[in-house]
C-alpha cells in the first residue's frame, strides 16, 4: 500500500542519514571497522582484476614454456626487433591517449591519491580509476620500466572513496576510506598485510592515529584474504631461509647501505630534474619516454615491465655480478628519466627491482672481500630491496615491515633496520631529498600539508561540532510568530533572506527585545499585526556562510577565511534544489575543539 511505501521509504532515509552522522567524529570507530572490512573486500576484488588484465596478455603473447616462476613477464625471450618495437608503441599510444585527456585527469598514482587528500578531502572520480587502469595495464604490457604497486594504490584509494561518497559520508570518513584503499591494494599485491597498513599511513596519510588503525587493519587483511584466495598464501618472491652469518659483516651492510642511499638520491634527483620538461607537450615527453626504453630495451631486456622474474632470480643467486650491476643502473637510470618525463609509470616496483640487484651485486662482491664468513647473495639482495624502498619513499618502517613480510624471517630484522635506517638518512641528510612522491607533488606545484593542527582538524567533520539547536526564521515577521518560534527554545535563528539565510542571530536577543518592547504583556498586545524586522532589532547578529555537511573541520576554517563569515550554517542537498540547514559552528567552536583535544 502507499502507505507501507511511504514509512519503508522514511525508514531508508532515516537509516541512511543516520549513518554518516555517526562517522562525523573520531569515536566512530565501529561504523568505521566495518567500512575498513567492506573496503578491503571491494579493493582486492578490484587489484584481482587489474592483475588479470596484465597477466593474460602477456602470458598469452610472450614467448616461454610456462614454467617459469613468472611466467608473464619474460620479455627477455622476445625478439630483438619486437623487444625495440614494442616499447616505442606503447608510449605512443599512452601518449595520444594523454594528449586527449584535459591535464587534471592525467594525473595517476599514489602521488594524485596524495594531492587528492591534501587539496581534496580525498575525493577521487571513477573517471579517475578507469584512466589509471587503462594506462596502468598499458605501461606493463608494452614492456615500459614500470610496476603494478601504484597503480593498484590509485585503484583501491579510488573504489574506496567513491564507495563513501556514494554513502555520503562525512569527508573525514573518505580520508580514512582512501587510506583502507591504499592499505588493502598493497596488502593485495605483495601479500604483506602489515607493510601494507604502515605504507598507508606513513607513506600516503603521514600520520598514525589510534582511530586510523582498525580500519585499516581490517582492509589490508581482508584484502589479503582476497588474493591468497586465487593465488595462495605464498608472498610475491620465492625468498629461501636467510641469515646473517657473522657479526664481520656489519661494516660491509654499512658500506652498502651508503651506496643505496647514494643511488635513492641520484633516482630522486633525476626524477624532479626532469620536472622543468613539465610545460613541454604530454605527447612529445612521453614519445620520448617510449624512445629513451627502446636501446634499453634491446640491450638490457630485464628492465621492461615489472620485472619480479629478475627479482626472484637475483633473490636465489642465479645471476652474475655484471649482469646483476647493469640491470640495476639501467633500471634506476630508465625508470628515472621515463617517470620524470611523464610516463605513467609506478615506482614502487621498479624501487624493489633496483634494490635487489644492486644489492645481489654488493653481495657478490663481498663474497670476494670475506668469503669465509659472507651471507647468501639473498640475503643481500633482500637488504638492498628493503633499503632502496625506504630510501626512495622515505618511509624506513614500511620497508622493514616489507622485508620481514617477505623473508618471514626474523633473524634479517636487525641488520634489515640497520640498511634502512641508515640509507634513509644517508638520502634525506646528506643529499637533502625528500620522498620521491612528495618531490614529485612539488615539481606539479603542490605540497603536502601535514601539520599536527591540520591533521587533528581533518579527522573531525563539522557535523561533530555543530550546535543543532537552531531554527530557520524569516527576516520579517508578526510578534505572533516571534512568540511562537520562541516557544521551540532554540539557541540560534537563521535568518532567512531572499537568497537564503543571510545572518544568525541569538534567540535571547529576539526574546530580549520582545520584553523590552512590552510585547508580550497581554494576549491581546500580541496579536497587534505590528511587524518585526530582525535585521533592525538590537542584537547581537553574525554574518553567515554556508558549509557542507560532509566538512571536516579544515575545510570549515578555510571557510571562515577566505569568506569572513562569523557563522557558518551545516547543510546538505537532500533533493534537487533544496538544502537542509543541521546546526551552525562558530569559529570559537573550532578553536575550543581542538583545544579540548590536544589537552
Amino acid at each position: 500500500s502507499a502507505s507501507m511505501k511511504k514509512f519503508w521509504h522514511q525508514l531508508g532515509e532515516t537509516l541512511i542519514s543516520a549513518f554518516p552522522r555517526r562517522m562525523s567524529g573520531v569515536d566512530s570507530l565501529p561504523q568505521l571497522a566495518v567500512l575498513g572490512l567492506l573496503s578491503g573486500l571491494v579493493t582486492g576484488g578490484v587489484i584481482l582484476v587489474f592483475r588479470l588484465a596484465i597477466e593474460w596478455p602477456l602470458g598469452y603473447f610472450l614467448p616461454g614454456d610456462g614454467s617459469e616462476a613468472f611466467p608473464s613477464e619474460a620479455f627477455e625471450n622476445l625478439d630483438i626487433v619486437t623487444r625495440g618495437i614494442l616499447p616505442f608503441a606503447g608510449a605512443l599510444c599512452l601518449g595520444f591517449l594523454l594528449h586527449r585527456l584535459a591535464t587534471h585527469d592525467r594525473k595517476v598514482g599514489v602521488v594524485h591519491v596524495m594531492e587528492r587528500l591534501n587539496y581534496h578531502q580525498g575525493y577521487i572520480s571513477a573517471k579517475s580509476a578507469f584512466i589509471q587502469f587503462i594506462v596502468g595495464v598499458t605501461t606493463v604490457v608494452t614492456g615500459q620500466s614500470a610496476g603494478r604497486e601504484g597503480p593498484a594504490v590509485h585503484l583501491g584509494a579510488a573504489f574506496s572513496s567513491l564507495m563513501g561518497q556514494w554513502m555520503r559520508l562525512p569527508n573525514n570518513s573518505i580520508r580514512t576510506l582512501v587510506a583502507c584503499g591504499c592499505a588493502a591494494a598493497i596488502s593485495a599485491s605483495f601479500n604483506t598485510p602489515i607493510s601494507g597498513v604502515i605504507f598507508a599511513m606513513e607513506v600516503v596519510m603521514m600520520e598514525y592515529t589510534i582511530a586510523g588503525f582498525t580500519p585499516i587493519i581490517l582492509a589490508s587483511v581482508s584484502a589479503a584474504f582476497v588474493t591468497q584466495f586465487v593465488y595462495g598464501p605464498e608472498p610475491a618472491f620465492s625468498v629461501p631461509a636467510l641469515t646473517m652469518n657473522s657479526l664481520l659483516e656489519i661494516p660491509w651492510i654499512l658500506v652498502i647501505a651508503v651506496i643505496m642511499g647514494i643511488a635513492a638520491a641520484l633516482f630522486i634527483h633525476l626524477v624532479g630534474s626532469m620536472g622543468r620538461f613539465n610545460h613541454r607537450p604530454i605527447l612529445l615527453r612521453v614519445v620520448v619516454a617510449g624512445a629513451l626504453m627502446v636501446p634499453v630495451a634491446v640491450l638490457v631486456p630485464q628492465t621492461m615491465g615489472i620485472g619480479y622474474d629478475t627479482v626472484n632470480q637475483t633473490i636465489n643467486g642465479e645471476l652474475g655480478f655484471w649482469l646483476l650491476i647493469s640491470v640495476g643502473i639501467a633500471k634506476l637510470l630508465i625508470t628515472a628519466l621515463t617517470v620524470g618525463l611523464g610516463m605513467p609509470s609506478s615506482i614502487i616496483g621498479p624501487t624493489l627491482f633496483m634494490g635487489a640487484t644492486l644489492g645481489g651485486a654488493m653481495g657478490l662482491i663481498g663474497a670476494e672481500i670475506i668469503p669465509d664468513h659472507a651471507s647468501s647473495v639473498g640475503f643481500y639482495a633482500m637488504l638492498g630491496m628493503g633499503a632502496m624502498m625506504g630510501a626512495v619513499l622515505q618511509a624506513p618502517l614500511a620497508a622493514l615491515m616489507a622485508l620481514m613480510e617477505l623473508t618471514r624471517n626474523p633473524h634479517i630484522i636487525l641488520p634489515g633496520m640497520l640498511i634502512i635506517t641508515i640509507s634513509s638518512l644517508i638520502t634525506s641528510e646528506a643529499f637533502g631529498k625528500k620522498s620521491l612522491f612528495l618531490t614529485v607533488l612539488k615539481s606539479q606545484g603542490l605540497s603536502y600539508q601535514s601539520s599536527p593542527v591540520i591533521q587533528a582538524l581533518r579527522r573531525v567533520s563539522v557535523a561533530a561540532i555543530m550546535d543543532k539547536s537552531i531554527l530557520r526564521i524569516d527576516r520579517h515577521l508578526t510578534v505572533e510568530e516571534a512568540r511562537k518560534a520562541l516557544t521551540a527554545e532554540p539557541k540560534w535563528l537563521v535568518v532567512e533572506g531572499s537568497n537564503g539565510p543571510t545572518s544568525l542571530l541569538p534567540a535571547v536577543d529576539l526574546a530580549r527585545y520582545l520584553e523590552d518592547s512590552g510585547k508580550v504583556a497581554t494576549d491581546e498586545e500580541a496579536d497587534t499585526p505590528e511587524s518585526i524586522d530582525l535585521m533592525d532589532i538590537p542584537a547581537n547578529r553574525r554574518d553567515i556562510a554556508p558549509v557542507q555537511y560532509q566538512a571536516t573541520l579544515e575545510e570549515a576554517l578555510h571557510e571562515f577565511e577566505t569568506t569572513s563569515a562569523e557563522a557558518l550554517y551545516v547543510q546538505r542537498h537532500v533533493a534537487p534544489m533544496i538544502q537542509r540547514i543541521y546546526g551552525v559552528v562558530l569559529k570559537s567552536d573550532i578553536e575550543s575543539y581542538y583545544q579540548y583535544r590536544r589537552s
